[in-house]
């Protein structure tokens, strides 16, 4: 399966020609992020039958040089997000990784979708684009994953992300709740959840390549 076939059957069962339209009005006539031909990038690098791993942030970062279509990813040259920081210390913790890019572009290949619920916002106005539609589609991508694909990990950091549960047939799917790696919920339990050596260890149990999560390639013996 392809995301082009979800799609499709996302938009034959939804009318999103209101989104489009704001869409359309906000880009010529604000700024907003990231740049439109990076709107889904999570999807072009990470095609749907290659999904092991399901991160799910809530909006783009607002700020300039930010957001590029990956949930919790900067572009290359960005300063450091907190949350991002806070993940990156997690992952050392765990699994002794110590990554310096601020892109998520080498998780994403590795399987890694970073799906935002929403996929634009507005230049420094958070959850401007809330509730304009992308909740409906973000939230069809999910169901669409969890029915047509087994043993994936849903990575969910936070009761934004955690209420999507109830859209995961948790029988076959592995879920992982944590709270959100923001500097304001980081110290009451994402801290020390080891989301990432817990995330391979249940892939590996299904006979499943686990994701590296280090930077770089793979250096082992595929």
């Amino acid at each position: 399966m392809e995301w082009s076939e979800v799609f499709h059957d996302i938009t034959n069962r939804h009318d999103f020609k209101e989104m489009h339209d704001f869409l359309e009005h906000e880009y010529s006539t604000k700024i907003v992020y990231p740049d439109k031909e990076n709107i889904y990038q999570a999807f072009d690098l990470t095609p749907f039958d290659n999904v092991k791993v399901v991160i799910l942030g809530q909006d783009p970062y607002h700020g300039p040089n930010q957001a590029h279509g990956l949930a919790f990813s900067v572009q290359p040259n960005a300063k450091f997000p907190p949350s991002l920081r806070n993940m990156y210390k997690e992952l050392e913790d765990d699994i002794g990784c110590v990554r310096t890019a601020p892109h998520l572009q080498d998780w994403a290949r590795e399987g890694v979708l970073l799906l935002n619920t929403v996929l634009t916002v507005r230049q420094g106005e958070a959850h401007s684009h809330k509730e304009i539609g992308w909740e409906t589609f973000t939230d069809e991508v999910i169901q669409a994953v969890s029915q047509n694909l087994s043993n994936v990990v849903f990575i969910l950091w936070g009761k934004p992300a955690q209420q999507k549960i109830k859209l995961i047939d948790t029988s076959k799917h592995c879920i992982i709740k944590a709270p959100h790696p923001s500097p304001l919920s980081a110290y009451r339990g994402f801290f020390g959840s080891k989301p990432y050596s817990k995330a391979n260890n249940y892939l590996e149990s299904k006979g499943i390549q686990p994701i590296n999560w280090c930077e770089g390639e793979r250096n082992d013996n595929e």
